[in-house]
């Protein structure tokens, strides 16, 4: 399996350096890189199914894999970084396809919210779009990121919501790109009741896709439509909004569709009324809780993606009720990383699980033991690797064969909770955990390497910190409105509470 060969290949610039570690026989920048000994996990576009590769290796040349179980030439040999992985699983790099990246300040001060909540606190029809201020979304974005490359999240569609004035946008924008990860930019068109007007978030998203400024060359990172209005309006802004994702060329449409009682009913059916799921753009419903027959098959007729973000959708409650039924066309996200994981891993385990109970339960209502296991380890893989890919319309990636993008995730397959292994896709879905990752790869460069991040992490860590201290101090010390029975027109009631304490009290 090999592609065509360059043995003269490019030397990085200085910030793409990648030094020497053990196992390599390299000292010198190189843009070759040859992974040799390690077990390969793939997808076979023949047989659609995943594919194992034993005892193998791939060359890496720039941004591309070049070959897969060949030794290299002695002279393209000369010049790579040799990197023994004998007892490794190579993996695809994971892939999100919903996020909201510049929530990091965040982290765990919601983890007992409820998504009424989360509107009023947390999003950006909350205090954040008056309270965070370039710096703010800048280290959140970028240190979002920076965990999901820790975590072998190599492609991330963000849902841009942080695009609240032209100075907010582009640090989100400008994070995405300084983090080396591949990034679908996802600028949120909202109305926020403020001075940033509908008209003048359309004009800064044209110019930020324009890249005038050339911030966007040379990175993994595109520009894409985040847009929850389709449902609500006027007809001449949304066929405005689809025209310019279309003349811009944008990467990608996502919108949320959650439906009753929360609102945001962007339905695929809704969408198939503006013509716009004939677009070559690809178009994500994240979540699609309010997926409907007409909606799924409109899906496959047009090849569009739904995102299910199993820990958001069990953490929030909105649920996920017919998402198993349509998950060849279906990927998998993260949504809010700072109430919970970035990890997509974890995010497959969490999915295979809850519907391999949700689909058990219907043999279970007839009285009747099920015998078979209605959902394989290999499919949540696809979910977390190949669809996600395909949900973004990218065939060289979510995959490992010559000519894909070099986006790779290599596990320690001697860690003590992944020792033993046979089976390499049970290892990665059942078994690991982000510790196990010693090697990540985005465009053939190093973006973690023998299990450290290849970044400043100190010095990521000295702008956030303050940052996340003054917004958490702000969000303590603010007196939240107490819920009656409505909201937004949103009908409200209270969930049983359960105790855990045999004595006073309940542990809550």
């Amino acid at each position: 399996m090999s592609g065509e060969l360059n043995d003269k290949p490019d030397c990085r610039d200085a910030d793409n350096t990648v030094q020497a570690g053990p196992g390599s026989s390299a000292a010198t920048p190189s843009s070759t890189i040859f992974l040799n000994g390690g077990t390969v996990v793939t997808y076979n576009k023949a047989s659609n199914s995943v594919e194992i590769l034993r005892n193998s290796s791939i060359l890496i040349q720039n941004d591309r894999i070049i070959s897969i179980g060949e030794t290299p030439p002695p002279g393209i040999l000369a010049q790579a970084e040799t990197v023994n992985l004998e007892g490794k699983i190579i993996s695809p790099g994971f892939i999100d396809t919903h996020r909201h990246g510049w929530q990091t300040a965040y982290k765990t001060i919601g983890s007992c919210t409820s998504l009424v909540e989360y509107f009023v606190r947390y999003s950006e029809y909350g205090p954040a779009s008056k309270l965070f201020t370039t710096e703010d979304v800048y280290t959140s974005q970028l240190t979002s990121l920076y965990e999901s490359l820790n975590a072998g999240v190599t492609s991330m569609l963000d849902h841009a919501s942080h695009a609240w004035s032209k100075e907010t946008s582009k640090a989100g924008l400008q994070a995405s790109v300084d983090s080396g990860a591949r990034v679908w930019w996802s600028y949120a068109i909202h109305d926020l009741r403020s001075n940033f007007s509908i008209d003048d978030q359309f004009e800064d998203l044209e110019k930020l896709a324009k890249d005038e400024e050339g911030l966007l060359k040379g990175s993994p990172t595109t520009v894409g439509l985040a847009y929850d209005r389709f449902d609500g309006a006027p007809k001449a802004e949304v066929e405005r909004a689809l025209k310019l994702a279309k003349d811009l060329d944008l990467s990608v449409i996502t919108t949320h569709y959650v439906g009753a009682p929360y609102g945001a009913s962007n339905s695929v059916e809704l969408l198939n009324s503006y013509s716009a799921l004939e677009s070559k753009i690809p178009i994500v419903f994240s979540h699609a809780s309010g997926l409907t027959e007409a909606d799924a098959a409109l899906l496959r007729k047009h090849n569009h993606f739904i995102s299910i973000t199993p820990e958001s959708e069990h953490h929030y409650g909105h649920d996920h009720n017919r998402s198993y039924s349509i998950q060849d066309q279906a990927a998998l996200g993260v949504d809010t990383h700072s109430t919970f994981s970035s990890d997509i891993v974890l995010q497959a385990r969490l999915w295979l699980q809850a519907t391999r109970l949700r689909l058990y339960r219907k043999v279970l209502a007839d009285a009747k033991a099920p015998v078979n296991n209605p959902m394989s380890v290999n499919q949540a893989f696809i979910l977390a690797t190949r669809n996600g890919a395909m949900a973004l319309r990218r065939d060289d990636l979510g995959i490992i064969e010559p000519g894909a993008k070099a986006d790779l995730v290599i596990f320690n397959g001697d860690s003590p909770n992944m020792l033993g292994w046979k089976d390499p896709v049970a290892a990665i879905i059942l078994h690991s955990n982000v510790g196990d990752i010693e090697h990540v790869l985005v465009d053939g460069k190093f973006k973690k390497k023998n299990g450290k991040l290849a970044v400043d992490w100190e010095g990521v860590k000295q702008r956030f910190l303050p940052s996340a201290e003054r917004i958490q101090k702000i969000w303590a010390e603010t007196e939240w409105p107490v819920f009656g029975d409505e909201f937004w027109g949103i009908k409200l009631g209270t969930t049983e509470t359960v105790n855990v304490m045999r004595g006073a009290g309940n542990g809550y």
